[in-house]
Protein backbone atom coordinates (compact mmCIF):
# COMPACT_ATOMS: atom_id res chain seq x y z
CA UNK A 1 0.00 0.00 0.00
CA UNK A 2 1.37 3.39 -0.99
CA UNK A 3 2.00 6.16 1.62
CA UNK A 4 -0.75 8.25 -0.03
CA UNK A 5 -3.31 5.50 0.49
CA UNK A 6 -2.24 5.07 4.13
CA UNK A 7 -2.66 8.80 4.69
CA UNK A 8 -6.19 8.73 3.23
CA UNK A 9 -7.26 5.81 5.42
CA UNK A 10 -5.75 7.15 8.62
CA UNK A 11 -8.92 9.03 9.59
CA UNK A 12 -11.07 5.92 9.11
CA UNK A 13 -8.76 3.82 11.27
CA UNK A 14 -8.75 6.45 14.00
CA UNK A 15 -12.55 6.67 14.10
CA UNK A 16 -12.78 2.85 14.25
CA UNK A 17 -10.48 2.76 17.28
CA UNK A 18 -12.42 5.61 18.86
CA UNK A 19 -15.76 3.78 18.50
CA UNK A 20 -14.28 0.58 19.94
CA UNK A 21 -12.92 2.52 22.90
CA UNK A 22 -16.36 4.04 23.53
CA UNK A 23 -18.04 0.63 23.26
CA UNK A 24 -20.47 1.86 20.61
CA UNK A 25 -22.50 -0.62 18.52
CA UNK A 26 -21.65 -1.30 14.90
CA UNK A 27 -25.11 -0.16 13.75
CA UNK A 28 -26.88 2.93 15.05
CA UNK A 29 -30.32 1.30 14.64
CA UNK A 30 -31.58 -2.18 15.59
CA UNK A 31 -34.36 -2.93 13.14
CA UNK A 32 -33.44 -0.79 10.13
CA UNK A 33 -31.56 -1.92 7.00
CA UNK A 34 -27.91 -2.74 7.75
CA UNK A 35 -26.46 -0.70 4.90
CA UNK A 36 -24.47 2.04 6.65
CA UNK A 37 -22.54 1.52 9.87
CA UNK A 38 -22.12 4.08 12.63
CA UNK A 39 -18.58 4.52 11.30
CA UNK A 40 -19.93 5.88 7.99
CA UNK A 41 -22.33 8.26 9.75
CA UNK A 42 -19.69 9.62 12.12
CA UNK A 43 -17.06 10.02 9.39
CA UNK A 44 -19.49 12.00 7.22
CA UNK A 45 -20.47 14.26 10.14
CA UNK A 46 -16.83 14.97 11.04
CA UNK A 47 -16.00 15.84 7.43
CA UNK A 48 -19.10 18.06 7.31
CA UNK A 49 -18.08 19.98 10.46
CA UNK A 50 -14.44 20.37 9.49
CA UNK A 51 -15.02 21.36 5.84
CA UNK A 52 -18.05 23.54 6.67
CA UNK A 53 -20.35 21.73 4.22
CA UNK A 54 -24.08 21.18 4.16
CA UNK A 55 -25.59 17.70 4.42
CA UNK A 56 -26.21 17.57 0.67
CA UNK A 57 -22.71 18.75 -0.21
CA UNK A 58 -20.94 16.33 2.12
CA UNK A 59 -22.98 13.48 0.60
CA UNK A 60 -21.99 14.59 -2.90
CA UNK A 61 -18.36 15.13 -1.89
CA UNK A 62 -17.90 11.67 -0.33
CA UNK A 63 -19.67 10.02 -3.27
CA UNK A 64 -17.17 11.66 -5.62
CA UNK A 65 -14.34 10.24 -3.53
CA UNK A 66 -15.88 6.78 -3.73
CA UNK A 67 -16.60 6.56 0.02
CA UNK A 68 -19.77 5.15 1.56
CA UNK A 69 -21.99 7.96 2.84
CA UNK A 70 -25.61 7.89 4.07
CA UNK A 71 -28.24 10.12 2.55
CA UNK A 72 -28.85 13.71 3.59
CA UNK A 73 -31.92 12.85 5.69
CA UNK A 74 -30.10 9.98 7.43
CA UNK A 75 -27.24 12.29 8.41
CA UNK A 76 -29.73 14.81 9.80
CA UNK A 77 -31.38 12.13 11.95
CA UNK A 78 -28.00 10.89 13.15
CA UNK A 79 -26.90 14.41 14.11
CA UNK A 80 -30.05 14.72 16.24
CA UNK A 81 -29.46 11.33 17.91
CA UNK A 82 -25.81 11.97 18.82
CA UNK A 83 -26.39 14.27 21.78
CA UNK A 84 -23.93 16.21 23.92
CA UNK A 85 -23.36 13.17 26.16
CA UNK A 86 -21.97 11.18 23.23
CA UNK A 87 -19.73 14.02 22.03
CA UNK A 88 -18.37 14.56 25.55
CA UNK A 89 -17.45 10.88 25.62
CA UNK A 90 -15.60 11.39 22.33
CA UNK A 91 -13.73 14.40 23.73
CA UNK A 92 -12.84 12.49 26.88
CA UNK A 93 -11.59 9.51 24.85
CA UNK A 94 -9.34 11.73 22.72
CA UNK A 95 -7.91 13.53 25.79
CA UNK A 96 -7.56 11.04 28.67
CA UNK A 97 -6.41 12.04 32.16
CA UNK A 98 -5.50 15.74 31.73
CA UNK A 99 -3.21 17.16 34.41
CA UNK A 100 -3.98 20.87 33.92
CA UNK A 101 -7.12 22.22 32.26
CA UNK A 102 -8.27 25.76 31.51
CA UNK A 103 -11.92 26.84 31.72
CA UNK A 104 -13.28 29.54 29.45
CA UNK A 105 -16.28 30.38 27.28
CA UNK A 106 -16.93 31.89 23.88
CA UNK A 107 -19.95 32.77 21.75
CA UNK A 108 -21.17 31.65 18.33
CA UNK A 109 -23.83 33.35 16.23
CA UNK A 110 -26.87 31.49 14.92
CA UNK A 111 -26.48 32.95 11.46
CA UNK A 112 -23.82 34.44 9.23
CA UNK A 113 -25.49 37.46 7.61
CA UNK A 114 -24.03 39.42 4.75
CA UNK A 115 -22.58 42.78 5.82
CA UNK A 116 -23.86 44.28 2.56
CA UNK A 117 -27.51 43.64 3.48
CA UNK A 118 -26.98 44.54 7.11
CA UNK A 119 -25.77 47.96 6.00
CA UNK A 120 -28.80 48.39 3.77
CA UNK A 121 -31.26 47.48 6.53
CA UNK A 122 -30.14 49.14 9.77
CA UNK A 123 -26.50 48.22 10.29
CA UNK A 124 -27.11 46.13 13.44
CA UNK A 125 -25.80 42.62 14.04
CA UNK A 126 -28.34 40.06 15.31
CA UNK A 127 -27.73 39.49 19.03
CA UNK A 128 -28.73 35.89 19.61
CA UNK A 129 -25.44 34.30 20.70
CA UNK A 130 -24.83 30.67 21.65
CA UNK A 131 -22.50 30.26 24.62
CA UNK A 132 -19.94 27.46 24.64
CA UNK A 133 -18.14 26.57 27.88
CA UNK A 134 -15.11 24.30 27.52
CA UNK A 135 -12.38 22.57 29.49
CA UNK A 136 -9.10 22.69 27.56
CA UNK A 137 -6.03 20.51 28.10
CA UNK A 138 -3.18 23.01 27.91
CA UNK A 139 -0.47 20.36 27.46
CA UNK A 140 -2.01 18.35 24.60
CA UNK A 141 -3.85 21.43 23.27
CA UNK A 142 -7.16 19.56 23.00
CA UNK A 143 -10.69 20.06 24.27
CA UNK A 144 -11.60 17.73 27.17
CA UNK A 145 -15.32 18.46 27.57
CA UNK A 146 -17.82 21.17 26.75
CA UNK A 147 -21.31 22.51 27.39
CA UNK A 148 -23.31 24.54 24.86
CA UNK A 149 -26.26 26.73 25.87
CA UNK A 150 -28.74 28.26 23.45
CA UNK A 151 -30.25 30.60 26.06
CA UNK A 152 -28.12 33.13 28.01
CA UNK A 153 -26.63 31.77 31.25
CA UNK A 154 -23.70 32.53 33.54
CA UNK A 155 -20.45 30.61 33.02
CA UNK A 156 -20.50 29.28 36.59
CA UNK A 157 -23.50 27.01 35.83
CA UNK A 158 -21.40 24.76 33.59
CA UNK A 159 -18.12 25.00 35.52
CA UNK A 160 -19.08 22.28 38.05
CA UNK A 161 -19.81 19.80 35.26
CA UNK A 162 -16.54 20.58 33.47
CA UNK A 163 -14.44 20.11 36.62
CA UNK A 164 -16.27 16.95 37.71
CA UNK A 165 -16.08 15.39 34.24
CA UNK A 166 -12.28 15.71 33.99
CA UNK A 167 -10.91 15.35 37.55
CA UNK A 168 -7.60 17.00 36.74
CA UNK A 169 -5.04 18.07 39.33
CA UNK A 170 -5.06 21.80 38.45
CA UNK A 171 -7.77 24.02 36.94
CA UNK A 172 -7.14 27.62 35.85
CA UNK A 173 -9.93 30.08 35.04
CA UNK A 174 -10.63 33.82 34.93
CA UNK A 175 -12.46 35.91 37.53
CA UNK A 176 -15.87 35.03 36.08
CA UNK A 177 -15.58 31.60 37.73
CA UNK A 178 -14.71 32.96 41.18
CA UNK A 179 -17.35 31.29 43.34
CA UNK A 180 -17.12 29.83 46.84
CA UNK A 181 -19.32 26.90 45.83
CA UNK A 182 -16.99 26.06 42.95
CA UNK A 183 -13.97 26.27 45.27
CA UNK A 184 -15.68 23.84 47.64
CA UNK A 185 -16.43 21.34 44.85
CA UNK A 186 -12.82 21.49 43.67
CA UNK A 187 -11.47 21.05 47.21
CA UNK A 188 -13.40 17.86 47.90
CA UNK A 189 -12.39 16.56 44.46
CA UNK A 190 -8.73 17.21 45.37
CA UNK A 191 -8.33 19.68 42.51
CA UNK A 192 -6.38 22.93 42.83
CA UNK A 193 -8.47 25.79 41.42
CA UNK A 194 -6.43 28.83 40.40
CA UNK A 195 -8.52 31.99 39.89
CA UNK A 196 -7.29 35.58 40.43
CA UNK A 197 -8.66 37.46 43.41
CA UNK A 198 -11.67 39.66 42.90
CA UNK A 199 -11.50 43.19 44.20
CA UNK A 200 -12.83 43.42 47.81
CA UNK A 201 -13.70 39.69 47.77
CA UNK A 202 -12.20 38.09 50.92
CA UNK A 203 -14.99 35.86 52.23
CA UNK A 204 -15.03 32.10 51.93
CA UNK A 205 -13.03 29.41 53.71
CA UNK A 206 -12.24 27.40 50.56
CA UNK A 207 -11.51 30.55 48.53
CA UNK A 208 -8.84 31.70 51.00
CA UNK A 209 -7.37 28.21 51.15
CA UNK A 210 -6.97 28.03 47.37
CA UNK A 211 -5.62 31.58 47.06
CA UNK A 212 -2.63 30.62 49.23
CA UNK A 213 -1.50 28.19 46.49
CA UNK A 214 -2.12 30.56 43.59
CA UNK A 215 0.77 30.65 41.08
CA UNK A 216 0.79 33.40 38.46
CA UNK A 217 2.99 31.47 36.01
CA UNK A 218 0.68 28.43 36.12
CA UNK A 219 -2.38 30.67 35.79
CA UNK A 220 -1.08 32.11 32.51
CA UNK A 221 -1.56 28.67 30.95
CA UNK A 222 -5.18 29.77 30.65
CA UNK A 223 -4.25 31.89 27.63
CA UNK A 224 -3.85 28.72 25.55
CA UNK A 225 -7.61 28.14 25.53
CA UNK A 226 -7.99 31.45 23.68
CA UNK A 227 -5.72 30.06 20.96
CA UNK A 228 -7.95 26.99 20.82
CA UNK A 229 -11.05 29.16 20.28
CA UNK A 230 -9.23 31.13 17.59
CA UNK A 231 -8.29 27.93 15.77
CA UNK A 232 -11.89 26.64 15.88
CA UNK A 233 -13.37 29.88 14.53
CA UNK A 234 -10.74 30.37 11.82
CA UNK A 235 -10.96 26.85 10.45
CA UNK A 236 -14.62 25.97 11.07
CA UNK A 237 -16.37 29.33 11.31
CA UNK A 238 -17.88 31.45 14.09
CA UNK A 239 -21.54 30.70 13.29
CA UNK A 240 -23.73 27.59 13.28
CA UNK A 241 -26.10 26.46 10.56
CA UNK A 242 -28.34 24.25 12.74
CA UNK A 243 -31.66 25.62 13.98
CA UNK A 244 -32.78 23.36 16.84
CA UNK A 245 -31.09 23.32 20.25
CA UNK A 246 -30.21 19.61 20.07
CA UNK A 247 -28.56 19.85 16.65
CA UNK A 248 -26.79 23.10 17.62
CA UNK A 249 -25.14 21.32 20.56
CA UNK A 250 -24.26 18.38 18.32
CA UNK A 251 -22.70 20.67 15.72
CA UNK A 252 -20.59 22.68 18.18
CA UNK A 253 -19.30 19.68 20.12
CA UNK A 254 -18.68 17.87 16.84
CA UNK A 255 -16.40 20.73 15.80
CA UNK A 256 -14.41 20.32 19.01
CA UNK A 257 -14.08 16.59 18.31
CA UNK A 258 -12.83 17.44 14.79
CA UNK A 259 -10.23 19.74 16.30
CA UNK A 260 -8.95 16.96 18.56
CA UNK A 261 -8.88 14.28 15.84
CA UNK A 262 -7.59 16.33 12.91
CA UNK A 263 -4.95 18.12 14.96
CA UNK A 264 -3.36 14.75 15.77
CA UNK A 265 -3.47 13.76 12.10
CA UNK A 266 -1.79 17.00 11.03
CA UNK A 267 0.89 16.60 13.72
CA UNK A 268 1.49 13.03 12.53
CA UNK A 269 1.78 13.83 8.82
CA UNK A 270 3.13 17.36 9.15
CA UNK A 271 6.56 18.34 7.82
CA UNK A 272 7.37 20.74 10.66
CA UNK A 273 9.21 19.47 13.76
CA UNK A 274 6.99 18.56 16.71
CA UNK A 275 7.83 20.19 20.05
CA UNK A 276 5.99 18.88 23.11
CA UNK A 277 5.33 21.37 25.88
Amino acid sequence: MSPTMKKKEKLVYKIKRLLRRLGMPRWLHHYGPKKYELLHHLTALLVKHYCRLSYRRVKRFLDLLGLLCPTKSSLQRTAAKLDSKFWNQVLKATTPNPYLIALDSTEFSKSNPSYHYLKRIDGKMPKIPIKLNVAYDTRRKKFCSAKARVLPAHDIKDAEFLIKNNKSKIVVADKGYNSEKLYEKAFYQETLLMIPKKKNMKRGFFRRKMHKKFNLRTYHRRELVEAGFSSIKRTQGSSVSSKKARTIRSELLGRLACQNIFSLLFRTFGTEPLFLT
